[in-house]
């Protein structure tokens, strides 16, 4: 057996603690922490329009907000449709916060950091109520009983002048280092902002699936009379990961709402639900790379469905929408074969390569 972590082929483990490393080879640090630099770097070297950082710090938003519905659906198995709606209530209190201080407060544009994790805080406390149902019920009852806060959280935002009745709130630009962040800068600025969330989120993640916390939400997954058993308590288990899940998409509808300097409940529909549903069914559900593949692969789809739209309707005239028509025939289609021929997502292709690599040429 090989002592050398850079030329060994497969895992070989002789103690817990290191099956429970975070990098299992040098390899994987030497993967991991490449891509986090070129991640950081190319936006540096290549040139992007305003209009393709949008698309990009959408997606990375996506990520973060996955990152949650993962944890509550993904490792704890339990059933959330109304994941757009966490993400609302974050982006509703940075901009009720915006709207009582006032768009110049120095908190809003100066320690906008604090911002956004206060809205994650408050995503946090409301994931937590809302998930206390999942102490009594399973499976289709809960699936109800988040889409019931959903509605509730349309109505709410679309009846109450406090939210201006669903239309935008504004939010202001934000202060760096440097000074004000202009408009020419603004994309460029948050794909930063966002990207070192994610970063600081995944391996906050991965720490925590090597704790008895994060083993908690996969044994109540697998079997909650089992970890009850075990000594484990599957409703409070089921309360924290809803709360986990509000704290994530907290942040991502603060991040949101500053990127696009505004909140509008129509960014948080039930549509987007579903759409977020679909990111973490695509990516792989249960995994932490499934979280990043999933959005990138459904907005990928949604810019390629425009495209074909787009050519098609040179060709079949103006008057055929066909955009309408192939969106939500695309949308559902890939949902279904991905269940039917691949239902542990992109990260299981992932995790085929990276198998194939660690295990060649067969050393042992």
């Amino acid at each position: 057996m090989a002592t050398n972590r850079w030329l060994a082929t497969g895992n070989f483990f002789s103690t817990y603690k290191e099956e429970q490393r975070i990098f299992l080879t040098n390899i994987d640090r030497l993967t991991i922490w490449s891509l986090i630099a070129a991640l950081y770097a190319w936006p540096l070297i290549f040139q992007m329009s305003n209009k393709n950082m949008l698309v990009i710090d959408s997606i990375l938003v996506a990520v973060v907000a996955v990152i949650g519905l993962n944890m509550v659906t993904g490792f704890a198995g339990l059933i959330s449709i109304g994941h757009a709606a966490f993400v609302g209530v974050g982006a509703y209190t940075a901009a009720l916060l915006a709207a009582s201080w006032g768009e110049s407060h120095a908190i809003l544009t100066h320690a906008w950091p604090l911002v956004i994790l206060f809205s994650g805080l408050v995503g946090a406390v409301i994931g937590g109520f809302v998930g206390l149902p999942a102490m009594r019920l399973k499976h289709l009852y809960l699936a109800i009983a988040t889409l019931s806060f959903q509605m509730i959280f349309t109505w709410t935002i679309n009846f109450m002048t406090l939210f201006n009745q669903g239309q935008t709130m504004p939010l202001p630009r934000v202060f760096w280092l440097t000074g004000k962040v202009v408009r020419k800068d603004h994309y460029f600025f948050w794909y930063f902002v966002i990207l070192t969330v994610i970063v600081m989120s995944g391996f906050a993640v991965r720490n925590l699936m090597r704790t008895r916390y994060g083993r908690c939400l996969i044994a109540v997954r697998d079997n909650d009379r089992a970890a009850d058993a075990m000594g484990m308590h599957p409703g409070f288990t089921k309360v924290y990961a809803f709360a986990l899940a509000g704290f994530f998409a907290g942040m991502a509808g603060a991040m949101h709402a500053y990127l696009f300097r505004g909140a509008g409940i129509e960014s948080f529909s039930l549509h987007q639900s579903i759409s977020y549903l679909a990111m973490a069914i695509v990516g792989g559900l249960g995994t932490l790379s499934g979280s990043f593949f999933g959005p990138a692969a459904i907005q990928f789809l949604d810019l390629q469905v425009e495209n074909l739209s787009a050519w098609a309707g040179t060709i079949l005239g103006s008057s055929m929408n066909l955009a309408t028509a192939l969106r939500p025939l695309t949308f559902g289609l890939v949902i279904v074969l991905f269940l039917i021929f691949e239902p542990r997502g992109i990260a299981n292709w992932w995790r085929i390569t990276r198998s194939y690599f660690k295990l060649w040429p067969f050393r042992y």
